[in-house]
């Protein structure tokens, strides 16, 4: 049976900016991510060593990665972003247009996995491109461990706490970690615990940060965003991905055409 999205869900991600979609991603599929994520840390790792480098970006070794933009780089990957599962999710958010707009592995290592700020995804977008007026996109934050506060999982913001529903506060960078920071108040917003398999969605406008990982466990999430047309800079050129997905409620996503243009 194909997967559907409550109307309790999207009734909440259109209240608040957010919700969770309990165990939808299935055993096979947690199996796969997983080896996928080990195998792209590597990579990474390997190519830190070959530069000299322990901070790249946000991404510092051992502590916390953020490994963007590599799923042509996999066999497997295409099918999970582009299958029945997420289009069912990505239709019920943002309607009968889909495009996948960015993808990443975000990790936070064993015992030493870094907090992250207060921030909008959108707010990425915006600092890089001032005065950008894209719609707002979605994140969907896959579980491929159980998360709580002890391995730094996300707590979201509701729109209504500081009116992000529609509109980007200014971020700022933070030094020593690369970070951009959209919010320094004392709201504490909801902290998602959630059990692997388990999907986050949210809003690109709602603001969410994620805690340290002081288990002895490694915390992996694979996040995939769409956006319901392709977002551009204000100079015209195109963000990140902008791969067709879903065109009038159908699933038109070409693996072969993709690959190929590559």
């Amino acid at each position: 049976m194909v997967y559907q999205v409550s109307q309790v869900a999207r009734n909440e991600f259109a209240e608040r900016g957010f919700t969770i979609l309990d165990g939808v991603i299935d055993d096979t599929w947690l199996t796969a991510l997983r080896e996928e994520c080990a195998y792209f840390i590597g990579y990474i790792d390997s190519y830190m060593d070959a530069k000299g480098l322990d901070v790249q970006g946000i991404t510092h070794r051992g502590k916390r990665y953020f490994i963007s933009g590599r799923y042509r780089k996999s066999n497997r990957l295409a099918d999970f972003l582009f299958g029945d599962l997420m289009a069912q999710v990505t239709r019920a958010f943002l309607g009968d247009s889909v495009y996948l707009f960015h993808e990443q592995w975000v990790v936070k290592g064993a015992e030493q996995g870094m907090k992250f700020a207060w921030h909008q995804d959108s707010g990425y977008v915006n600092f890089r491109d001032p005065g950008n007026t894209h719609k707002p996109y979605l994140t969907c934050w896959c579980a491929l461990d159980d998360l709580s506060a002890e391995n730094g999982t996300i707590s979201v913001m509701p729109h209504d706490s500081q009116n992000t529903r529609a509109r980007v506060l200014e971020h700022q960078q933070e030094a020593g970690t690369n970070d951009l920071i959209g919010y320094e108040g004392g709201e504490s917003g909801d902290l998602l615990d959630m059990p692997a398999g388990s999907i986050a969605a949210f809003s690109s406008t709602s603001l969410h940060r994620s805690g340290e990982n002081s288990t002895s466990h490694t915390r992996r999430v694979y996040l995939a965003q769409y956006s319901s047309e392709r977002i551009v800079s204000t100079g015209g050129e195109l963000w990140s991905q902008g791969v067709p997905f879903v065109a009038n409620g159908n699933n038109i996503y070409s693996k072969e055409e993709d690959f190929a243009n590559d």
